[in-house]
């Protein structure tokens, strides 16, 4: 591969940041006499289609706004854009907001092509006519590329066509088959829940990083466990510092050890791949005890300037001066066990994805109890949350908040504002409070409320952040918050603080993750009548 070729490509791309490889190395093709082409589905500024042809070892490539059609009457118009390294010829995922060709990509369409009437491709493209046939999934036959205008600047516009041949289909719509030939998926679900993540400080060809890992192996708890007070662990594939592990960072429960700092990166490691879909693509605000949960903590929202360079991060170009700008994004298993080490000991997600800070993708309810709110008059309010909610037909779950309160997370499609969601939150607690006004409160001031409960609808705004689920709270014993079902609001046996990170694991090996579905499922809320 000539390096000179990808220079327009790096200049375009900040690789410290962007999820994409870099081209450090060229994959072998299976057959040497069928050169490969792709087509990405990729949702950007707006939606185009990516066609990619391997010519003398990179990706020749043009932006086609709707994308190839086999229909021979049609004529699309291509924008010749920079060529792209071999590396990129299978990438399916996320490109990270605020870089160049931020948003996600599907493969669309691969397979092999063959020139026509010409040996030398290259040669074809730069005198601005190319003829060439596809053999892909969806796209087959005879197709032309003909350049109709080079402007001053250098931007060659181009039209793509099919020709009238056996392949030919009139009508032919892309968008009639939007599903990636890799995954099976469309981008709205590789989106919301992609299989891996490129990383650019990484040679090309080690650059993915699995986002559905594993729990850490057994020999990586070894190590751990080998460690004196301080080390260098191996571990998801980075290398980590790790100090102070034998210091107690929670006190004992009655008849329990108490919980040292090598405990919870324990936990941590274990929890990390359950807990990494919850936390990808957002900004973490980090609640920190460096001296443990017996201690005044503190909210550390910066990403500090001697955290380790491979930490995904974001910047927020919407701050306020004084107010944060890079936070870290736990976008891998390794970031969050970082972040444990670096003294949070509770992980507070935003309810925003970090391309759309201002549009939150859950709905949010804090049952946040008085001090005369008794933990059956909480289980009432909850179940009559539950019965709400089933009653306007809206999918939510409910998790315990490790402390004294439960919180209910409606998952929603991205489009409306905080505003909005608060706005029907607070219609259905008020509609929920109104049937037994005697336990709750509307008071903002906590000493204004008579020890009543709160149905706190205010955390539906941006940077306002509930605790994740699965994270640690700092409390006696590193009690959990806990996803539930919601029949276990019935179960008398219940208790806010139930599980911690020493039970967590095996209660998800017994019974799964409750909470999963908040990932899957986008929806409208309705009017509340």
């Amino acid at each position: 591969m000539s390096p000179d070729r990808l220079a327009p490509y790096r200049a375009k791309r900040d690789f410290a940041k962007t999820a994409e490889p870099s081209g450090g190395r060229v994959k072998k093709r299976p057959d040497a006499d069928a050169p490969r082409f792709v087509v990405q589905r990729h949702r950007a500024r707006r939606l185009h289609y990516d066609f990619r042809l391997e010519i003398g070892g990179v990706l020749v490539s043009w932006a086609v706004p709707k994308g190839p059609t086999l229909d021979p009457d049609i004529r699309r118009a291509a924008f010749h854009v920079e060529d792209h390294p071999l590396d990129y010829i299978d990438f399916e995922g996320v490109i990270p907001a605020g870089e160049y060709g931020g948003g996600d990509v599907i493969v669309w369409d691969n397979g092999t092509w063959e020139p026509h009437d010409t040996d030398d491709p290259a040669t074809a493209v730069a005198d601005g006519e190319l003829h060439i046939d596809l053999y892909g999934e969806k796209l087959h036959g005879r197709f032309v590329l003909v350049r109709t205008r080079k402007q001053s600047s250098g931007k060659e516009e181009w039209l793509m066509l099919h020709k009238h041949d056996e392949a030919a289909v009139a009508g032919w719509n892309p968008e009639d088959h939007p599903r990636s030939v890799l995954s099976g998926r469309t981008n709205d679900e590789v989106k919301a829940d992609p299989d891996r993540l490129w990383r650019s400080d990484l040679p090309a060809d080690q650059a993915a990083v699995a986002l559905k890992a594993a729990p850490a192996t057994e020999d990586e708890l070894a190590a751990l466990d080998e460690l004196g007070k301080s080390g260098s662990w191996a571990v998801f594939g980075r290398e980590l510092r790790v100090t102070n592990l034998d210091k107690v960072l929670f006190p004992a429960r009655k008849g329990e050890e108490p919980v040292t700092k090598r405990d919870l990166l324990r936990y941590t490691a274990h929890i990390a791949p359950v807990l990494l879909p919850y936390l990808r693509g957002r900004a973490l605000n980090m609640h920190r005890f460096p001296n443990g949960a017996t201690t005044k903590g503190f909210w550390h929202k910066a990403l500090p300037d001697h955290a380790p360079d491979w930490l995904p991060r974001w910047d927020y170009t919407g701050a306020d001066p004084g107010e944060t700008t890079t936070y870290l994004v736990v976008d891998e298993p390794a970031a969050l066990l970082w972040a444990a080490n670096f003294g949070a000991l509770e992980w507070h997600a935003w309810t925003s994805l970090t391309d759309e800070p201002d549009r939150p993708t859950y709905a949010l309810i804090d049952l946040d109890p008085g001090e005369h709110t008794s933990w059956e008059d909480l289980l009432t309010l909850a179940r009559l949350h539950r019965t709400a909610l089933e009653h306007v037909h809206v999918h939510a779950r409910a998790k315990l908040t490790g402390r004294r309160g439960i919180q209910i997370w409606i998952p929603i499609a991205v489009g409306p504002s905080f505003d909005e969601t608060r706005a029907w939150v607070e219609q259905l607690s008020r509609t929920v409070g109104a049937v037994l006004p005697e336990l709750v409160s509307w008071k903002w001031q906590k000493d204004e409320r008579g020890g009543l409960a709160r149905l706190d609808y205010t955390q539906n705004a941006i940077n306002k952040t509930l605790v994740a689920p699965y994270s640690p709270r700092a409390a006696a014993g590193a009690p959990v918050s806990a996803p539930i079902e919601w029949d276990e609001l019935d179960d008398p046996s219940l208790r806010p603080d139930a599980f911690t990170i020493r039970d967590m694991p095996g209660r998800l090996a017994r019974h799964g993750d409750p909470f999963r579905t908040v990932l899957d499922l986008g929806q409208v809320l309705p009017p509340i009548s």
